[in-house]
């Protein structure tokens, strides 16, 4: 698959395989080429783990043949889980994916772990970075928009910068366009989606950056992707429609806390108003460039057709923005099934027009293949009758509409297809866990009894360095009235404690929108909120701002690294429970339920102490760190689960006095 020169592994390497304690040693190649390196005892038994479970030359531990090797290790904060992952991977010869959950990950472990390891052993180490499809320009979507008539060319700036930067790019991943917005209409014009592709057909296949990205990875030993390319990969070879990633022997999940979320959207069925809309648009554009003006008009009338179908199935769900039940609406709906066949058969007549226009050009064809594939999606989700293992679902957004159908758990599919496809697979984090153990991230996933696990807790001193606050006892718990008022007068005093310099996290929205307002007003410190720019601005600022106070919901959750002083403060309003009444989450707790399970204390719990366990892992970031967790929610003293949160926070003296507060601030400031 590679050539040999990436392959082969000479004595000396071979000596180094299973002994990563060479490495990792105080005197060791790590030390020789790290300024102030420190052994850490967790990272090196972390690495020992990892290589055993790589090395599946004598068998696979007494597993069933057909099932992989696996290994979940919880590497908290400070242990050095990506180095103690990669050196054994690196030195096992074998084809692995490292599969993260965000593309920073991604990025540093190419540009910063991978370079180190290459610097340490001295050789090339044939890594390569490989991202969803809707990262890369597609060349053949490119020249048409180009020659669009619809398109004044010379007067669009974003295309003349996107030509120069053709001029000279290797891969056409966005992420080289620092200029161009998140959500550039532009880049979606012309992005290299799946289903847009057309394959060995397209003229510019010579071109293509796909094309020599796949190359690419055919000879690289490590591919890092991240969660969801990995499950899409994963679902095409489970329909047979062939493979994203070559072939791999093993693979390796960072952020594995996300996998059940991300493996569920895969292995889902989906139907989009954007999808249908962006097919429609795609084929107006189409025959601008290939149909005579009577056929062009003919595909117009088409289009319109089906566009105004869309708009009457679309007017049957109610307007308010969430996540529904799709059952209780097809209840209530008087004509589903009437308006539901209409939109079938305008979907169905615009397919068959669409295969009459395929011997003109390719694109056609695949342009008639999206058609039926959605049609296929709309007719299982919203008119065949679900199985017990899926619940069915709509989502309102501001401009859009989404269907799917979902499956209540993913456990059998990840049995059936990701454990026997696979030599070893390694799962790591920093959080895996509640009260230590390693039972709900099992169950979950499908890992009955076929798991070795490995608990790691942080090196740093959160005993000596850090301090856990709780509201006192008579603080209003989150459902009384009382509590916005009293968390905004609270959230304040403790901000003039820290001098600002916090991270503040909410559950929702509306009690982010809440806080923001009053603080605004109160405090004289800056406050940073989430949504007035961009997630990077708002970090770059608020390292900047020593003194600033960011707040924030959902992803700051995660992924924030700010060590040094401009966080030493973390408060999070209240425990982070799911809505209860989201779909998926309903299906699953129902589905515990008829098992005879208890599903607040295995799975809504769970769930929670996770997140909350990544929030509370905002603060410490370094050794040199110090500074104050507040969780607001008196639940944790006040409810008999509350026991499971406090032993699965770090060993943090608890304070719940504002007085505690003070002092903590004041000797460290003496300090």
């Amino acid at each position: 698959m590679g050539s040999d020169k990436y392959i082969y592994i000479d004595h000396a390497e071979e000596g180094l395989r299973g002994q990563v304690k060479k490495i990792f040693a105080e005197n060791g190649l790590l030390a020789g080429h790290l300024s102030g390196f420190e052994p850490r005892r967790a990272q090196l038994e972390m690495a020992e783990a990892v290589d055993a479970a790589l090395d599946t030359r004598g068998g696979i531990g007494g597993i069933a043949a057909d099932s992989a090797r696996i290994l979940a290790v919880e590497a908290e904060t400070g242990v050095g889980k990506t180095l103690a992952y990669l050196v054994p991977a690196v030195l096992s010869g074998q084809r692995l994916v490292i599969s993260t959950a965000t593309i920073n990950l991604q990025d540093q472990i190419l540009k910063k772990e991978i370079q180190l390891i290459a610097r340490l052993l001295k050789k090339e180490i044939p890594a390569i970075c490989i991202k969803g499809r809707q990262n890369y320009l597609c060349y053949y979507r490119w020249f048409q928009l180009r020659s669009s008539p619809q398109l004044s060319f010379l007067d669009n700036t974003d295309c003349e910068k996107i030509e120069r930067w053709l001029q000279v790019t290797t891969t056409g991943d966005r992420a080289e366009l620092a200029w161009l917005p998140d959500h550039s209409p532009l880049w979606a014009k012309i992005t290299a989606q799946s289903h847009q592709c057309l394959g060995g057909d397209c003229p510019e296949g010579g071109l293509c950056f796909i094309n020599q990205l796949r190359r690419k990875a055919g000879a690289a030993r490590l591919l890092i992707v991240n969660h969801h390319l990995f499950f899409s990969d994963l679902s095409l070879r489970k329909e047979g429609y062939g493979e994203v990633l070559p072939r791999y022997e093993g693979v390796i999940f960072d952020e594995a806390h996300h996998l059940e979320n991300v493996a569920t959207t895969f292995f889902g069925i989906h139907f989009s108003q954007y999808q249908l809309l962006d097919l429609l648009s795609d084929i107006e554009r189409q025959a601008e460039a290939d149909l005579s003006t009577s056929l062009k008009e003919c595909m117009g009338n088409a289009v319109l057709g089906v566009k105004k179908r869309l708009d009457r199935f679309v007017a049957l769900f109610p307007p308010e923005r969430g996540r529904y039940h799709l059952g209780v609406l097809i209840n209530k709906a008087e004509n589903w099934r009437e308006e539901v066949q209409e939109l079938v058969a305008g979907i169905d007549r615009l397919a068959h027009d669409l295969a009459g226009l395929a011997s003109n050009n390719e694109g056609w064809r695949v342009l008639e293949k999206r058609a039926i594939d959605l049609q296929a999606n709309l007719v299982e989700i919203a008119l065949e009758e679900q199985a017990d293992r899926s619940v069915c679902w709509y989502e309102r957004r501001e401009r859009s509409l989404s269907l799917s159908s979902t499956p209540i758990r993913v456990a059998d599919h990840l049995r059936q297809y990701l454990y026997p496809a696979v030599n070893s697979c390694i799962l790591t984090s920093a959080t895996l866990t509640t009260g230590g153990d390693f039972s709900y991230i099992c169950e979950r996933l499908g890992l009955d009894g076929q798991i070795e696990t490995l608990r790691l807790q942080s090196p740093f001193d959160y005993s000596g360095r850090t301090l856990l606050y709780v509201p006192e006892k008579g603080f209003p718990e989150p459902a009384d009235d009382r509590f916005p008022g009293m968390l905004c007068e609270r959230i304040v005093a403790l901000l003039q404690r820290s001098k600002g310099r916090a991270l503040v996290l909410f559950t929702s929205l509306k009690g982010m929108e809440t806080v923001a307002g009053y603080l605004q007003d109160h405090l004289s410190y800056p406050v940073l909120i989430q949504g007035s720019a961009s997630r990077h601005a708002l970090l770059e600022k608020f390292k900047e701002e020593t003194d600033s106070v960011l707040l924030a919901v959902a992803s700051f959750w995660e992924g924030v690294d700010v060590p040094g002083e401009s966080l030493s403060c973390v408060i999070i309003d209240k425990l982070p429970f799911e809505v209860p009444s989201d779909p998926v989450v309903q299906a699953r707790v129902e589905a515990i339920s008829a098992a005879g399970g208890k599903p607040f204390f295995e799975f809504q719990v769970p769930r929670a102490v996770l997140s909350l366990r990544q929030g509370v892992g905002r603060l410490m970031r370094a050794s040199t760190d110090r500074g104050l967790i507040a969780i607001m929610d008196v639940r944790l003293f006040t409810k008999g689960y509350g026991r499971i949160f406090v032993a699965s926070l770090p060993p943090s003296p608890l304070g719940r006095s504002m007085e505690s507060v003070g002092q903590f601030f004041l000797d460290t400031t003496q300090e």
